[in-house]
């Protein structure tokens, strides 16, 4: 089954029994839901959540700002997906989140901060959630002469675009540096942020512009560094209808194929230790957990440590789901437990492979002072010296 129609997430909300594993991992004798963590109240558990939807489906809870706010209190990090044991309706709770927020949207009670992201990015001089003018990427163009076709496009994504340059800018310089034959797009928001908080009524139009914008460089093969833009290519937008004719990777998928391939080498060490941040778009949502890690334990000179949640049962950053924008103070708090256990591995640096995470990340860790250096796998491969074969 797929979402696909407001019927198909009506017909099974229900099937929620309220078991509670959405909200507490046994294993880790912890909660797993930052969203319950912080209320301590049922109904901002994913099961509360869904019950909730439904007493809205059946008429018996009206619409109100109270209701919309508990069902945006929520990253959809996906952690209850794997803690809930209803198979083929564990699939769905984050859809199904989605999609309540796009009935409340509907209904005229979608957060006042969050509407903040639709109103920017259907903005015809900016097209991005943080309100900068859009970038056509031409002058990135021609300082890296790239050229207007190509086998690849490197879709940059509105947070290494407008927020994290230096992550943009490392992986400029490695895809020139491996000779990957590629180029930019005047691109638009791929649409993320405004799915996630049910924004969607602009979605398609903007779908539509990028794949056209992609297929007039005639290339096969798109790569991107922010795990958001991997999730929303490679997976919402088939959701929304959009049969393209490319292929979608994630940074760390190149370098892997690279490194097994012979194509590059290390030839420097990075002699620091190192914690890696399972982002929830790369990890939960596509379930992408080995290759970072193998690209990382493949540096020279890393000493690689594992936070004792990762994976499938990584803590959240807490930057998603429209809480960074909507409630910055929780979405910091969330990071800040993430970093405390980041603390107990003895890393002094904490990696991933998001700029969102990046973001949000390097916010607690300046707030509370916790002494991190936050960087991108990216960041980390452009201070090495590469060996490049053909």
């Amino acid at each position: 089954m797929e979402i696909k129609t407001e019927q198909d997430w009506k017909d099974i909300v229900h099937r929620c029994f309220r078991c509670g594993y959405c909200k507490f991992t046994h294993e880790f004798s912890d909660y797993n839901c930052p969203s319950y963590k912080k209320h301590l109240f049922e109904t901002y558990s994913t099961g509360g959540r869904l019950w909730l939807i439904y007493g809205i489906i059946s008429g018996e809870i009206p619409w109100s700002q109270g209701v919309a706010n508990v069902i945006y209190a929520c990253s959809t990090c996906g952690n209850c997906t794997e803690n809930c044991r209803f198979e083929k309706f564990n699939d769905f709770l984050v859809d199904i989140i989605e999609a309540a927020r796009a009935e409340a949207v509907a209904n005229g009670f979608c957060p006042e901060k969050q509407k903040a992201l639709i109103e920017r990015i259907e903005n015809q001089t900016m097209f991005n959630p943080y309100g900068e003018l859009n970038s056509d990427n031409d002058d990135l163009k021609k300082e890296y002469n790239l050229p207007d076709e190509a086998e690849w496009v490197y879709f940059i994504g509105c947070t290494s675009n407008y927020r994290q340059k230096n992550l943009r800018d490392a992986t400029l310089r490695f895809l020139k540096k491996t000779n990957i034959d590629f180029t930019l797009i005047d691109e638009h928001c791929c649409c993320s942020p405004v799915m996630r908080t049910g924004q969607i009524n602009s979605v398609k139009d903007f779908i539509n512009y990028n794949i056209n914008q992609i297929n007039k460089t005639g290339a096969k093969k798109i790569i991107t560094s922010c795990a958001g833009c991997y999730r929303t290519l490679k997976k919402d937008w088939l959701k929304y209808g959009f049969d393209y004719g490319f292929q979608v990777f994630h940074t760390v998928e190149l370098v892997k194929k690279l490194l097994d391939d012979g194509k590059i080498k290390f030839n420097s060490e990075y002699n620091k230790t190192v914690t890696y941040h399972d982002p929830c778009h790369l990890g939960r949502h596509m379930n992408l957990y080995e290759i970072p890690r193998e690209v990382y334990k493949s540096i020279p000179g890393i000493d690689f440590k594992e936070m004792k949640r990762n994976r499938e049962n990584a803590w959240c950053c807490g930057a998603g789901g429209g809480v960074k924008i909507g409630y910055p103070e929780w979405s910091l708090e969330i990071s800040k437990e993430r970093l405390d256990e980041a603390k107990l591995t003895g890393a002094s640096v904490i990696s991933s492979v998001c700029p969102f995470c990046r973001t949000n990340l390097t916010d607690a860790n300046n707030k509370y002072n916790m002494g991190f250096e936050v960087i991108d796998l990216v960041e980390i491969l452009d201070e090495l010296e590469l060996e490049i074969s053909d």
